[in-house]
């Protein structure tokens, strides 16, 4: 069975050693049902229900952050079969069949929607292995192979079961998954920190445009003390989000700790202080109701102004390194752009209310709406103000939904003072600064993994050789 199952293997491309064994993925599984679909009906979203991994939260070989979706107690019950322990393997069945990613065990109590493949194996330490192997390009040609292209690219679960899975004696395959790792370890953690930066800029946005939260410590302080002092040290605190110096915070006072942070970084309490100075310590009426005193009301189009994309018929694209964005988001490549970064773009036919952020050279399509011309405030302000707006309200489509971009410009919203304005944007393009730097690295760490993981496979390169490899990657990217 070994040598008809590398016979297989070999007819699709690949190699492997002469002393590596060759098995059917079935044979690897806890038990014949160990393989099954998620959840076929998962119902409305539960906001307080249990989290459900759909395919567009497998994102490079990881399952990227808590899921959105959520489904209801009743419904995970129902398909407690695929409810997950910390210790599966998913794999994708349409969408980009054949990709999959390891269950942490973080995410014991989770379930996976129906387009996902739960697995369970005899040795769930062979899920690292398991998803190497389906990575390469030869599973990945055995794999489209046997798609059924009726209506989508579908994975059938049968086919999974008879794949051939070439399988390594356990020092070799041991160090083969730990230098693939390494690389993989790295790319996964730059994206950990590239959520983390974006769930900052967010929150950073939320407290100083959406809540007013140094503004309204101003009012609370000045009206506790009457001090203009401690209105000043509250604002501070309330835009660090934190103890403004780490000795003894708990019990210091503001102003103690406001003297500690002095003491010791003075370049950052130079910098807290002035920003706090551009929040006005007062609200007054508006149109919109309560907001900082100062600041003005008016239509978006007087912060910047959206234009339609551009045509680019699929017959004209080619695939190049510039990523095209349509209604639905991200569309593929192309080898021109239209724009420079950053680029703010969001649905105008089909699909609206989605709000993107592109930091490369990009092509906006003809379905969408991009910010051509920025006014007043920034790209990131103004991705952020979109992103807090309810688009869909303003669809003027009946059988296809549209924005008009003549509606968002008459907008009302809240426009803040160009200092406020310059520093957020100064503050939060630092994010996404080391953000489009975090990306750079995962693309050269990418394809010296895909270059690595193939002759690992084969047994074309060796080990030794290989992690030099792995340590010259990762010392190149970090300088």
């Amino acid at each position: 069975m070994s040598s008809e199952l590398r016979e297989i293997w070999t007819n699709a491309g690949g190699s492997a050693p002469a002393h590596w064994n060759f098995v059917r993925f079935e044979d690897l599984l806890a038990d014949q049902k160990s393989i099954a679909v998620g959840v076929m009906y998962p119902g409305k979203h539960d906001a307080s229900g249990v989290p459900l991994i759909k395919v567009s939260d497998v994102k490079n070989g990881a399952v990227v952050g808590e899921p959105d979706f959520r489904i209801t107690e009743t419904v995970n019950h129902e398909y407690r079969r695929t409810s997950l322990h910390g210790n599966e393997l998913l794999i994708t069945l349409v969408g980009n069949p054949g990709d999959c990613a390891i269950v942490e065990k973080s995410m014991a109590g989770w379930n996976a929607a129906r387009a996902l493949a739960v697995v369970r194996l005899k040795d769930s330490l062979l899920r690292p292995w398991l998803r190497y192997v389906l990575l390469s390009n030869t599973a990945k040609h055995l794999i489209d192979a046997r798609l059924n292209t009726t209506v989508q690219k579908t994975l059938n679960l049968k086919d999974i079961r008879n794949l051939p899975i070439p399988i390594a004696p356990p020092s070799e395959l041991k160090t083969i998954v730990d230098t693939a790792s390494a690389l993989e370890n790295k790319i996964n953690l730059n994206h950990q920190i590239n959520q983390t930066l974006e769930q900052m800029a967010q929150a950073l946005f939320k407290s100083w445009f959406v809540n007013f939260e140094p503004v309204k410590a101003k009012i609370a302080a000045l009206e506790a003390s009457g001090s203009d002092e401690d209105a000043l040290l509250a604002a501070m605190q309330a835009i660090s989000g934190t103890a403004l110096c780490d000795a003894d915070a708990s019990a210091a006072s503001a102003a103690e700790q406001s003297a500690c942070l002095q003491a010791e970084q003075p370049e950052q309490y130079a910098e807290l202080r002035a920003t706090a100075e551009l929040f006005p310590s007062a609200m007054q009426d508006s149109e919109l109701g309560k907001i900082p005193e100062g600041w003005d009301v008016s239509p978006i189009s007087e912060l910047f102004e959206l234009h339609r994309g551009f045509d680019l018929p699929q017959k004209s694209r080619k695939e190049g390194s510039f990523e095209v964005y349509a209604a639905g988001g991200l569309h593929g490549t192309h080898s021109q752009f239209k724009m420079e970064p950053p680029g703010i773009i969001t649905g105008r036919s089909g699909v609206i209310g989605n709000v993107y952020l592109s930091l490369k050279k990009y092509w906006p399509l003809n379905t969408t709406l991009y910010v051509r011309q920025f006014r007043v405030c920034g790209p990131y302000y103004a991705y952020h103000l979109l992103k807090s707006l309810d688009l869909k309200a303003l669809n003027s489509g009946s059988a296809v939904p549209s924005l008009n971009r003549n509606f968002v410009h008459s907008t009302d919203t809240i426009k803040p003072n160009s200092e406020l304005l310059a520093k957020f944007e100064h503050t939060v393009g630092s994010f996404f600064q080391e953000i489009v730097g975090n990306i750079d690295q995962n693309e050269s760490l990418g394809k010296t993994r895909d270059t690595l993981l193939p002759m690992l496979l084969s047994g074309e390169l060796t080990i030794p050789n290989a992690e030099n490899r792995v340590v010259e990657a990762k010392e190149t990217t970090d300088v």
